[in-house]
């Protein structure tokens, strides 16, 4: 048996209602290696990968990744049938959560985040968001951090888009010398936050620990504006945390953010806060 690599994809997380796209690529995978006249371990061979891993991503419990339908679909003469749903695993290698989250971002024409914890996700490194992953308790597999990094990273196009959406950010002073992942990870981290706050459409503040009491005691507060003039928002200490869309009450977490925005730095002082951050490293 060929034991190949096990990175082919990630797996299906039940009751994903991706599951169904994954398995029909599944199948069209299987029907173009019987056309080609190819067993399993063929394939997995051909492929580089493990014979049970080809099987998985058969059955459509494996979500495989872009380059692998790219390499298959040639290797297999599929014509393109296999490499058109490049695009789609991409999405679908990300979690259930992530995919909703980003959506709900990518039509989003303002939003404003105050995070208490660490720093945002949006605003976050690659290297910074994979070591706080790796905090978690229970103890994500290096998969599932890897699976949970990339995602973080897609959510980011946000800054890409033309006509930009207006963002506001305001993070606890606590969290821009927490050093996750060492001071490498966080001083690389401090210096992606000033590039970021010198884009036109990115507010960025710093609330200092100094502050002794501010409208954020409650914990983070989301809030996400669309076009249409809805959205939707949540915070730790309102709401029973759950998420809320009715204007009355997204008419409650923004007046807590305005109130957190006026009580912490302004964005040149914020910017210049972190500069001194990152000369003490």
């Amino acid at each position: 048996m060929n034991e190949g690599v096990d990175e082919a994809g990630w797996d299906v997380q039940p009751g994903d209602e991706i599951a169904p796209l994954v398995q029909a690529v599944g199948r069209m995978l299987r029907f173009f290696r019987e056309v080609a006249g190819m067993r399993v371990a063929d394939l997995a061979q051909a492929m580089g990968y493990g014979e049970d891993m080809i099987r998985k991503i058969e059955r459509g419990v494996r979500i495989p990744r872009p380059e692998f339908l790219e390499r298959a679909d040639q290797l297999l003469s599929a014509q393109g049938h296999l490499r058109a749903f490049t695009k789609d695993m991409e999405e679908a290698r990300y979690p259930q959560k992530v995919r909703a989250l980003k959506e709900l971002e990518d039509k989003a024409v303002e939003l404003m985040q105050y995070s208490n914890h660490n720093i945002q996700g949006l605003l976050q490194t690659p290297a910074y968001a994979r070591a706080l992953y790796e905090t978690r308790q229970p103890a994500y597999s290096p998969d599932e951090v890897e699976r949970e990094t990339v995602a973080r990273m897609a959510r980011k196009s946000i800054f890409e888009r033309k006509p930009a959406p207006t963002l506001s950010f305001v993070q606890e002073q606590v969290t821009l010398e927490r050093p996750i992942g060492g001071r490498v990870v966080l001083r690389s981290q401090l210096e992606h936050l000033l590039e970021i706050g010198q884009m036109r459409s990115v507010t960025l503040q710093v609330m200092p620990t100094g502050r002794e009491g501010h409208a954020g005691m409650d914990g983070l507060v989301q809030v996400l504006k669309f076009a249409d003039g809805t959205g939707i928002g949540r915070s730790d200490g309102a709401f029973s945390g759950r998420p809320v869309s009715n204007p009355r009450e997204l008419r409650i977490l923004e007046l807590r953010y305005g109130m957190i925005r006026a009580q912490a730095l302004t964005p040149g002082e914020s910017l210049a806060f972190i500069e001194q951050v990152l000369g003490r490293l």
